[in-house]
């Protein structure tokens, strides 16, 4: 297989076996390594990628890069996959496949203070591409790239466009600023008007501040949950 292709400034560390690019990526962020390193496990049957970023923002503004690679996936998917494929994405980072759980972004960072600038940011997509058991329909919550008519989709191919859309739509949210980011989430966001229930809190998701922090609305009131709450400890 030759070597992926990302975007400028964009360099890919391949591994192999059960190694985590999530917690490789974590490990290179923190000795120094440049943001726009792409480490990545495509040896299983789910694709495991992170990407180290350097935000020149406080965290709070910077935790919208997880939306962000949201869309870059749904782009991605959108690019490659049958028209009849809908993606949706969770408000922390999970992804839905035609209504079905297919996988997560996550998030973690050298700061879990929402005013301070993070020296890095690194975001992880994990996403199901082939099921690891005998019945991969047992589970109806649950679904893999192979069983939504997508098995012709390489593990290479997502990997490279997703980076590649991310990057456009990063370059958006840095240019235009949130609202472009903001009216494309909101279309693909899940449920969106609906009641959900986020750390003990219960109440209808109304929509997001320009953060991406949560709004639940109850009786009246409305609270409001800081993305950044969903960073990894």
């Amino acid at each position: 297989m030759s070597a992926l292709q990302f975007p400028p400034l964009f360099t890919g560390e391949p591994l192999k076996g059960p190694a985590d690019p999530f917690d490789r990526a974590i490990a290179l962020a923190i000795s120094g390594t440049d943001a726009g390193t792409v480490v990545y496990n495509l040896s299983g049957p789910q694709l495991k990628a992170s990407v180290i970023f350097a935000p020149e923002k406080p965290l709070e503004e910077a935790m919208a890069a997880l939306p962000v690679c949201g869309l870059g996936l749904q782009a991605a998917l959108g690019a490659l996959a049958p028209p009849e494929v809908a993606v949706h994405l969770d408000w922390d980072g999970g992804i839905r496949v035609n209504g079905a759980a297919c996988g997560r972004l996550r998030a973690k960072s050298s700061t879990a203070i929402p005013q301070v600038e993070p020296d890095w940011l690194v975001i992880g997509l994990e996403l199901d591409m082939e099921s690891p058991k005998d019945n991969p329909g047992a589970d109806p919550d649950r679904t893999f790239l192979s069983e939504e008519g997508c098995a012709d989709i390489s593990a290479g191919q997502l990997l490279e466009a997703w980076v590649r859309h991310s990057l456009y739509w990063i370059n958006r949210w840095l240019d235009e600023g949130p609202r472009p980011v903001h009216d494309t989430w909101r279309a693909l966001a899940r449920d969106m008007g609906e009641p959900v229930e986020i750390d003990g809190t219960r109440g209808t998701f109304v929509g997001v501040d320009e953060n991406f922090g949560m709004l639940l609305r109850q009786d009246g009131d409305t609270t409001l949950i800081p993305l950044s709450t969903r960073l990894e400890a």
